[in-house]
């Protein structure tokens, strides 16, 4: 039987450590590593979207490093085919047999770069491995890694050339993420770390080095399982929820998954603060980043510019939360 205390002690070092490490290199964007800690603990998928040069790319590469995830990559484009993702089996003429050669998904951490540039039967080729850990290829499944976990990146600004992702898809990320530009302060500190910097730049030149090792990191995910979820809580989350299928100004609402995923992320944020039980707080913090990519605006409501950011703010503010 796991002892809590310890447990969640350990896994706030190996998360401060973390943030440590990818601070080496990555200026501000605290609340990004946080998300991501959280998504990782709590077994999710990211979506990171922000203007081009905000070092989307970079902090996932970071972040994999200093949690010590094997890192692949794939740079979404419009002739991307499923099989360059999953893999394919290829006839071997000597053998006379069929050979797996496996794809960049075969990872733990994948980033799946400008996701949104390639047509929706490649990026259907993700929706089996996001929601089961594993891919199908000829009629055979394969495993993924335990810790497998998406971390995909789209750009705002660009219209040409991109497909915007399924509801199906989207609702599979736990968290979308709004990556900004940073501040006067925090540009000049990049400035002046990266412009000294020749060649490509990469964790490694920053000294970031893994944190803990897969068997930590199983004891962290193990120690989130264990952080108790009231049913008051559990009836806050299911309201909230709801509430997004009812609002005048939303077409579509979240679903049951995403209450699911809420609560889960919800669990492992009351870890990273070192608690062994959830509060409402905990839910209320996590509804923006949990619910924004599977809301829907209603004709009307993007007339008459509402974003979905203020309704959800309203749902949180409207619906009664525990005492």
């Amino acid at each position: 039987m796991t002892d809590s205390p310890v447990a969640l002690e350990a896994l706030r070092r190996l998360a401060d450590g973390v943030r440590a490490e990818v601070a080496k290199a990555i200026v501000g964007q605290d609340a990004l590593v946080d998300h991501l800690l959280i998504a990782l603990m709590s077994e999710g998928h990211v979506l990171l979207e922000g203007p081009p040069g905000t070092a989307k790319t970079f902090l996932a590469q970071c972040f994999a490093r200093a949690t010590g995830l094997d890192f692949g990559r794939i740079q979404f484009t419009p002739d991307l085919l499923p099989g360059d993702i999953l893999g394919s089996n290829l006839f071997n003429f000597q053998t006379s047999t069929f050979t797996l050669t496996r794809g960049p998904i075969f990872t733990e951490l994948l980033l799946g770069d400008e996701i949104n540039r390639t047509p929706p039967k490649t990026q259907a080729a993700l929706l089996e491995a996001m929601q089961e850990r594993r891919v199908t290829l000829d009629g055979e499944t394969h495993a993924l890694p335990d810790r497998f976990m998406v971390v995909a990146t789209q750009n705002p600004i660009e219209n040409q050339g991109v497909y915007p992702l399924p509801e199906a898809q989207l609702d599979r990320f736990l968290f979308k993420l709004l990556v900004p530009y940073p501040d006067e302060a925090e540009e000049a500190k990049i400035v002046a770390r990266f412009s000294v910097e020749q060649g490509p730049v990469k964790p490694e030149k920053f000294g970031i080095a893994p944190v803990g090792d897969a068997a930590a990191l199983g004891q962290a995910i193990g120690a989130v399982k264990t952080v108790t979820l009231a049913p008051d809580n559990i009836d806050y989350v299911v309201r909230l929820v709801r509430a997004t299928r009812e609002h005048a100004d939303l077409s579509t609402g979240a679903s049951p998954r995403a209450a699911v995923l809420l609560a889960n992320a919800a669990r492992a944020r009351a870890a990273l603060e070192g608690r062994d039980y959830v509060v409402p707080d905990d839910i209320k913090l996590l509804a923006t980043a949990v619910l924004r990519h599977r809301l829907t605006l209603t004709a009307a409501a993007e007339i008459e510019g509402r974003a979905v950011e203020s309704i959800v703010d309203e749902l949180v503010t409207g619906t009664e939360a525990p005492r």
